[in-house]
């Protein structure tokens, strides 16, 4: 049979409007199946809870449709934001995005940017904290400091990974108190806890929420927190670091987001589910126990917040030098 030029573009446009008709059947089907739920760190810290409880609060509003966590830890969360951003758009593998995102592109470590994904929703949002062992010498941030400043070798400081936000919170510690810190990487928040009970490490800057549990249990101290008001909690009589003369402020959002030509209606559908579970008692009890703070917002909010800290950590990170150990 002979096809004249006319008969190909025929075909070529029927075959592409079939396809859209199925990507727009498929779209007002959603979900249809398991949703996976990508989570840049490792099992156990902040971030991994977050996830965790959200998914299992977006149970009520995904009916008969899971949503399962998949951790995909490494390079300060780089490794799982990439197959994020890389991901099909389709709805079906979504992510938790952590302020990394902001930071590790200052760094060359990722090609990509905040830019190439499309945010959902920020749903937490903690302060750095300096925490070291309950049988540590100092009780307090003046004493940490003072012996600090005395030693001949630098104070190792456990991180969450190279440009990992508790690797800027040390490296923005020590630049602020004119301390010399070994900064010491593993694989996230719950890896440098454990660093931290080993005795391999003298201090971590980490949440609360992540030390909450050992410092309740009497094995951590926290001496500071880097906020602007006290956290509360167990943590109430634990001074932020403005009220011991340091004036730095540092934390990290966790927020929800997909791959950048996720279609609308898609959006739209996982943006209602990440309102109404972030505002669940089921997530926000999750937090509370965790000691980990709630702070929602709306995709607009989310991305003003995300904008912010392109600019700010893109300014800071070449003057703390963080390639440098």
């Amino acid at each position: 049979m002979k096809f004249t030029r006319r008969d190909v573009i025929a075909s070529a446009c029927a075959l592409a409007a079939t396809g859209f008709g199925a990507a727009a059947q498929a779209a007002s089907d959603y979900p249809a199946k398991t949703i996976e739920l990508i989570v840049p760190v490792a099992a156990g810290g902040g971030t991994d809870l977050v996830g965790r409880a959200f998914a299992e609060a977006s149970k009520k509003y995904l009916p008969q449709q899971p949503m399962v966590v998949i951790n995909k830890p490494g390079a300060s969360g780089a490794i799982g934001t990439a197959e994020l951003i890389n991901a099909k758009p389709d709805g079906y593998k979504i992510g938790i995005i952590i302020c990394e995102v902001t930071i590790i592109p200052n760094l060359g470590i990722t090609k990509y940017t905040a830019a190439d994904l499309r945010p959902i929703a920020r749903l937490n949002a903690d302060p750095s904290a300096v925490t070291v062992r309950a049988d540590a010498p100092w009780q307090t941030i003046d004493e940490f400091l003072a012996d600090a400043r005395k030693r001949k070798d630098p104070m190792p400081i456990g991180n969450a990974g190279m440009g990992s936000i508790w690797h800027m919170a040390a490296a923005a510690f020590a630049e602020k108190t004119s301390v010399k810190v070994n900064h010491v990487p593993v694989l996230g928040a719950a890896p440098a806890v454990v660093a931290l009970l080993g005795g391999h490490v003298d201090a971590i800057t980490v949440s609360p929420g992540e030390v909450a549990q050992h410092v309740a249990a009497g094995k951590l101290r926290t001496l500071a927190v880097m906020s602007d008001q006290r956290v509360g909690g167990i943590f109430e009589k634990v001074p932020t670091l403005k009220e011991r003369g340091v004036d730095l402020t540092v934390g990290v959002w966790r927020g929800l987001a997909v791959p950048k030509a996720t279609p609308a209606d898609i959006v739209q559908t996982l943006s209602e589910v990440a309102r109404k579970a972030a505002d669940d008692a089921v997530f926000r009890d999750a937090l509370s126990k965790a000691s980990l703070g709630w702070a929602y917002a709306d995709a607009a909010a989310f991305q003003t917040v995300i904008d912010k800290d392109r600019a700010f950590y893109a300014a800071l990170v070449p003057k703390l030098e963080l390639n440098k150990p």
